[in-house]
């Protein structure tokens, strides 16, 4: 089984949602014209981390974002891993991924588990407590953002089902592009599942951002990578060769969780 995906690596008007808004409309109705089954966004993609203002811009529950987002997917029928956005909620601010498949259908969320002190993410924003876990088209995958990388147990506890793809969206900054690479890379081999990961590029008042999505596979090779410019990158996973690695050197089955802490 095969999916083409297409990560829309983009730069993100700090704190202008509808220029956000249609910055990524058009993005996916070229991703769908190129025939993409999947379409990823970068973390944040309405705001960008203008945090000291998401009381102003709050969207509630996230309801205007993922109804833009579940409209462009039930027409131009495709699925999309919506990057993240800012949900107001009872309980604060979560930093939320929403999942949608090729009918519109929200088939998961998942709010930011790791909150990145570096960029004072915990003075305006909550964590979230449920995983990223979810299918489509029937591939079991997993979504996480940004800082979840640098926490291999989070990633490997998703990893523990058969889940063939992990999906990551960020806002990564640009000084640290290496880590960013280093830690995909390092999470495919691991795992011994593909890796497609959509980073932002552009700047804002106080970071300047890096791009470089990639996509990798099962073995930690780089299958497609962008540069440091605005590009949809496009890349096809075949889906049978995550078997075929796990076959080959079978880290699942030789685990030995009796002896972890995790």
């Amino acid at each position: 089984m095969h999916t083409r995906t297409a990560i829309v690596q983009m730069d993100i008007a700090f704190g202008d949602l509808e220029k956000n808004y249609e910055t990524v409309k058009q993005n996916i109705i070229k991703a769908a014209k190129e025939h993409a089954d999947v379409v990823v966004l970068p973390e944040l993609w309405p705001t960008g981390y203008a945090l000291t203002r998401l009381e102003e811009l709050g969207d509630k529950e996230g309801k205007k974002s993922a109804d833009f987002i579940a409209e462009l997917a039930r027409e131009y029928k495709i699925n999309i891993v919506a990057g993240s956005v800012p949900k107001e909620t009872s309980a604060g601010v979560t930093n939320t991924m929403f999942i949608f498949n090729r009918s519109g259908e929200l088939v998961k969320e998942y709010s930011k588990a790791h909150l990145f002190r570096l960029m004072e993410e915990e003075k305006y924003l909550v964590e979230g407590n449920k995983d990223g876990l979810f299918e489509l088209d029937g591939t079991k995958s997993a979504g996480v953002i940004c800082y979840d990388i640098r926490f291999p147990e989070w990633i490997r506890t998703h990893m523990l089902d058969d889940t063939k793809v992990l999906y990551v969206v960020a806002e990564w900054p640009k000084p640290r592009t290496n880590h960013w690479r280093t830690l995909l890379i390092s999470r495919a081999i691991e795992n011994q599942c593909y890796v497609v990961a959509c980073n932002r590029i552009g700047s804002d008042p106080n970071n300047e951002f890096g791009g470089h999505s990639i996509v990798i596979n099962p073995w930690g090779d780089i299958v497609a990578e962008a540069e440091e410019d605005e590009t949809i990158l496009y890349a096809e996973l075949d889906l049978e060769e995550v078997d075929k690695v796990r076959e080959k050197i079978p880290v699942f089955t030789d685990r030995r969780p009796d002896l972890y802490k995790l």
